[in-house]
Parts: structure tokens; sequence; C-alpha cells
């Protein structure tokens, strides 16, 4: 919790895209430029990679673990990816906004709805490539995967792009620049928030108002 009664909460970013819209590489320069602005880490069941640090990466848990957490109520939202699963603490994230911080959670549409639920103030962006041919393009491009990979990996983003109107707000990522700087416009405009900017200068505002 914030030591100070008085300072505002932080806003919860929920953003969301389908795989090759770009999101990663936009939220790692976010993270870069703007200033109290934090990510989320998730939990997960899967073992750690190498060079993957617990508590950096992600918060390592066992099954068990992980289970008894639902049980208890204790995620903001969870699936099982394949044979492992993954969820974001309701703790951790509450802690990190009553302490002032914006805190960015990239999720999928499903997980989206499972934070709107319990944190319905929460301000929710998905971005879309230009067009299903670049999107194809940059699954391609990476080299990873199987002409039958990327098929499916495409009909699966039409799928999560289906779900882009149960957002507030659609940046579309036709050119890196100006997608990061439409995001970094939504942020800033959430801290020029009324309610946020009164607990931030409410001795100015007394000031102002005495008669």
């Amino acid at each position: 919790m914030s030591s100070d009664p008085t300072a505002p909460r932080g806003t919860l970013f929920i953003v969301s895209a389908p795989s090759g819209a770009g999101k990663t590489s936009l939220v790692r320069a976010l993270l870069e430029q703007i200033p109290g602005l934090e990510l989320s880490v998730s939990s997960t069941t899967r073992p750690p990679r190498p060079g993957e640090r617990d508590g950096v990466d992600y918060h390592f848990l066992d099954e068990a673990r992980f289970l008894e957490r639902i049980e208890s109520g204790r995620f903001l939202e969870y699936a099982r990816v394949f044979d492992n699963l993954y969820g974001t603490s309701q703790d951790a994230v509450e802690a990190r906004l009553d302490a002032g911080a914006d805190v960015i959670l990239e999720i999928d549409w499903q997980g989206a709805q499972q934070v709107r639920r319990v944190l319905p103030e929460a301000v929710s962006v998905f971005i879309l490539p230009p067009s299903r041919e670049e999107l194809h393009r940059r699954l391609s491009e990476r080299g990873q995967d199987s002409a039958e990979v990327i098929e499916r990996r495409l009909a699966e983003a039409v799928d999560e792009m289906a779900h882009f109107s149960e957002y507030d707000y659609l940046v579309i990522n036709d050119d890196f620049t100006r997608a990061l700087g439409e995001l970094g416009t939504l942020i800033g405009a959430q801290r020029l928030a009324c309610r946020r900017q009164q607990c931030l200068h409410a001795d100015r505002l007394a000031e102002l108002l005495a008669r």
C-alpha cells in the first residue's frame, strides 16, 4: 500500500493484440520512455528457460501452489496454455496500483474479460496490424515456424481480432513510431484525469479556491 493515503491510485492498462501485431515491441518501448510505468509479471507453472529469473520474467510456481491460489481467488485472470498454467496475481497488481504506479498487463481477450470483471476501471487497448497481408508477412519473417504453423497462427489471430470492440481504445500499428506515440498519448491523458490531478494537486487547488 502507498504510505501516503492522499496519493492517487495508478491505472491498470490492459494491452491485447494478435501474434505479429507488434504488441511486445511497443510495450517494451513504452516502458523505456515513460517513468512510473511498469509491466505486470505473470505467474506460471512452466519451468524457467535459460536466463529467466524468478520474479523478473515470471513468478515460477509448481502446479499445486498455482491451483491453491486459484482456489483462494488470488488471480485476476488465469488460463491453461497447453500443459502449463499462466496467471496474474491480484495482490501484486493491486499493491503496485496502490503505490501510484501505472501497470501494463499484456494478456489475450479472454484474460481481459476476466480482469474487467474484477477491475472494471482498467483501461483496455487493442493493437491491430494494418492488414492481414502484413500480419502474414510479419509472422513469416520470424523464420521460426513452418507454413502450416503460420497459417494456424493467422487463423488464431483473426479469431482474436474479432474481439477488438470489447476494448476502450484501438491502435493500428501500421507505423511503429506513430503507434508508440498514440499509446503514449493515451497514457498521458489518463494521468491528466481530474480524479488523479485532484489528488496530486490538492494543496494547490485548495489555495486557488480559497475564499
